[in-house]
């Protein structure tokens, strides 16, 4: 499905890594397909160290305030990320000129990843702009989404090749992380309030485990927590059972090489929710907090979805304070039934067609 499209993708960094992640493996996927993709985004420092190189058929523009359009010509289609609103006068140029060529518009608002049944009952459905320079024209939702009914999940054509191909020993070499057999488990998360019971439980576990922690906010909250128990607890870690690696900054393939080398995932947010699920490992989500509680429904969407056992229920239910659940007992590791659950969703997923196959199909329905 070659089309040559040129697309505009709108993206306002709010958290730098799932923002900018996804909007990024958006814009690879569409160009790999044979389209041209112009990324405007706010701040792009981000992909310094998501994507150092780039990648063909996509340039990054700056999203200034205002937007200089100048000579610009407008593209074919425009992906509106997250609800950031593009910028009036951009819109404004952008149907001018479209209404010129005689050609009809295209405005995708992309929505963040839901397991929650309205996902399924709004995924494609138009939304008339009455009022702004846009008036006249129709923007479409577009739902990543688990469902049949959504715009499905992004995966590249080539992951399942790539990971085949992936040599752990090596990659583990190439970071310096000496690995003498035991149990890896990969930390991308928040602050969760259970943090520091889960360093208790991994250390006390007879099977030693080495946790390779993300840089940022995930080793920022456990060297707080770290230091917080040598001082009041020096003995927690006494047999050494539980080691550490702080990795750096890492680009989204070695993310999910980070991925594919662990037993067990902790991530975070959702470009690294669908990376773990593609890892075919035991993981466990941290959902990004919202203030009025709303990402416990949400999360609770996602484990029906998951199909997930009552052990891994309670685990997330612990991990994410659902109704302050954060002060109860993290539940016991079940990796094996962890695994047999996460495997079959995976097998499910890959039935379905990736998102941006879904997209460009979306986009030349509506032309």
């Amino acid at each position: 499905m070659k089309t040559g499209n040129l697309w505009d993708i709108f993206c306002r960094v709010i958290d730098n890594y799932g923002d900018i992640g996804v909007c990024w493996r958006l814009a690879v996927g569409l160009a790999t397909r044979g389209e041209r993709v112009r990324l405007w985004v706010d701040d792009a420092s981000a992909l310094g160290w998501i994507a150092p190189e780039g990648a063909p058929g996509v340039e990054v523009r700056p999203w200034t305030q205002p937007i200089q359009t100048g000579d610009l010509t407008m593209g074919d289609i425009l992906v509106e990320a997250f609800g950031c609103e593009i910028a009036p006068e951009f819109i404004a140029v952008y149907a001018k000129q479209t209404r010129a060529r005689g050609q009809k518009s295209i405005w995708i608002n992309l929505e963040y990843l839901s397991a929650d049944g309205f996902a399924d009952r709004s995924h494609g459905l138009p939304s008339p702009v009455m009022t702004g320079p846009g008036a006249g024209l129709t923007k479409h939702f577009f739902y990543p989404g688990f469902s049949a009914a959504t715009g499905g999940l992004l995966r590249e054509p080539d992951l399942a090749a790539r990971q085949a191909r992936f040599d752990r020993m090596a990659w583990l070499q190439q970071l310096g992380i000496e690995f003498q057999g035991g149990r890896l488990v990969s930390l991308f998360c928040y602050e969760p309030a259970a943090l520091g019971e889960l360093l208790d439980q991994l250390a006390n576990d007879p099977h030693p485990t080495r946790l390779l922690v993300t840089a940022g906010r995930a080793a920022t909250a456990i060297k707080a927590c770290i230091e917080g128990k040598n001082s009041s607890q020096p003995a927690w870690n006494k047999h050494n059972t539980l080691s550490f690696f702080f990795l750096p900054a890492l680009t989204q393939n070695d993310f999910d090489h980070l991925l594919w080398a662990c037993d067990l995932n902790f991530v975070r947010g959702e470009d690294s929710l669908v990376r773990a699920l593609w890892a075919n490992k035991p993981f466990v989500w941290q959902i990004y907090p919202q203030y009025d509680d709303a990402h416990h429904s949400k999360l609770e969407a996602f484990l029906e979805r998951l199909n997930a056992p009552p052990s891994l229920r309670a685990f997330h239910h612990v991990w994410n304070d659902v109704n302050g659940l954060s002060q109860a007992d993290l539940p016991e590791l079940a990796l094996p039934q962890w695994q047999q659950t996460v495997s079959a969703a995976r097998a499910q997923q890959l039935q379905r067609d990736d998102l941006v196959t879904q997209i460009m199909r979306f986009a030349l329905k509506n032309r």
